[in-house]
């Protein structure tokens, strides 16, 4: 059995030295010596990796342009080499260069997006046991609180020039139920493109939303606007065999697409490319629209603060499709809305009975509001 000496704090004084200036440290040493087979890869190969691990969402998508950025940045730095300081640096890099748009608010959101881009793609490290939890460098990133956001409840004569502007566009029948659907469920817009034919049920007078983070919920709609969406149907959805493969960009319709309810006027499948036209062209037609910045999410506002205002808390939670994590306590699993008072609230929204709301004088008593037809 061989001996060994203790070493002296000479000799330990000169292998720091040397390993601080190689950059390495101790538990650089001790990865290497219980891993010494892992190769870390580089931004731009992982993040690929990725990518194909999750869920196609937008926020799978959102990620992936942060990551292209980064790749730009950093072609071949692998994933343990920055130091928190470098990735804070990285961050303010994009944040630097972003387009600036007209609700531009000085890159916070750019900046809080680069930082959750990069969180993710270090979780998924860490899972493939690529670094040590311990080492994780965006941890130490500083992700500050979203500023207040400017949105807020439209006025109704607002409201009522928005319609008159969807109503003398070049597709108004298509606009104008764009626009409805929103005030009527408050949905966002990725609620809307998800939209299918089955997604229709005429016998409760519901439609199924299926929006952000995988969640699924029936929304009361009014008899009026489901006519409409029938109508839009049947008018515009092709036969199966004439179903578009690709957009008239040329780029190729994915099979969730081809599947969507609502459709141009020659039968290809709307896209996100149809509420920025229809919003530019409010803009210009409405300057307050312009001054604002309005865009759909301010149509959400409007009618989630008109619910909560008339029918409290717990039937605008319900209303928005907001899960019961966001809930400030275990009371809202006993108290939380059922579609019942959803579709109350529409009724006295839109003035027009729903199937599901029990009977009243929905026509004429308050609080009905004439803007959301």
């Amino acid at each position: 059995m061989s001996t060994r000496s203790s070493a002296s704090q000479a000799d330990i004084a000169a292998a720091a030295a040397i390993l601080e200036r190689l950059n390495v440290t101790a538990d650089d040493l001790i990865s290497a010596a219980t891993n010494p087979s892992v190769v870390v890869p580089t931004f731009a190969d992982y993040a690929q990796r990725v990518y194909a691990a999750m869920p196609p969402t937008r926020t799978r998508d959102n990620y992936r342009s942060y990551w292209n950025k980064i790749a730009a940045l950093w072609p071949h730095r692998r994933l343990d080499e920055p130091t928190a300081s470098e990735l804070a640096e990285l961050v303010n890099q994009i944040r630097q260069h972003r387009v600036v748009r007209r609700s531009d608010r000085g890159g916070q959101g750019v900046a809080r997006a680069a930082v959750d881009a990069l969180r993710c793609l270090y979780r998924h490290a860490v899972r493939d046991r690529l670094i040590d939890a311990a080492n994780n460098p965006t941890l130490e990133l500083d992700r500050s609180a979203p500023p207040r956001p400017n949105r807020r409840a439209l006025p109704d004569t607002l409201l009522a020039e928005i319609y008159r502007v969807t109503e003398q566009g070049p597709d108004p029948e298509l606009h104008h139920v764009l626009i409805r659907l929103h005030v009527e469920t408050a949905c966002r817009r990725g609620g809307v493109l998800a939209l299918r034919p089955q997604d229709l049920d005429t016998g409760e007078c519901s439609i199924r939303l299926r929006e952000k983070g995988g969640t699924e919920r029936w929304q009361p709609i009014s008899p009026t606007l489901m006519t409409a969406l029938q109508h839009l149907d049947n008018q515009r959805r092709p036969a199966p065999i004439d179903i578009p493969s690709r957009a008239r960009n040329g780029r190729p319709i994915s099979r969730d697409a081809s599947q969507r309810l609502l459709r141009y006027r020659n039968g290809h499948p709307i896209t996100r490319g149809c509420y920025d036209g229809l919003w530019r062209r409010i803009r210009t037609e409405i300057p307050a629209a312009d001054t604002l910045g309005i865009s759909t999410h301010w149509l959400r506002h409007t009618t989630l603060k008109w619910v909560e205002r008339n029918f409290g808390v717990s039937v605008a939670k319900a209303y928005a499709g907001h899960a019961d994590i966001h809930s400030h306590g275990a009371t809202y699993i006993y108290t939380r809305a059922e579609i019942e008072e959803v579709a109350q609230a529409l009724s006295w929204l839109t003035g027009e009975r729903h199937p599901l709301a029990p009977p009243a004088d929905y026509a004429t008593d308050p609080p009905h509001r004439a803007w959301a037809a």
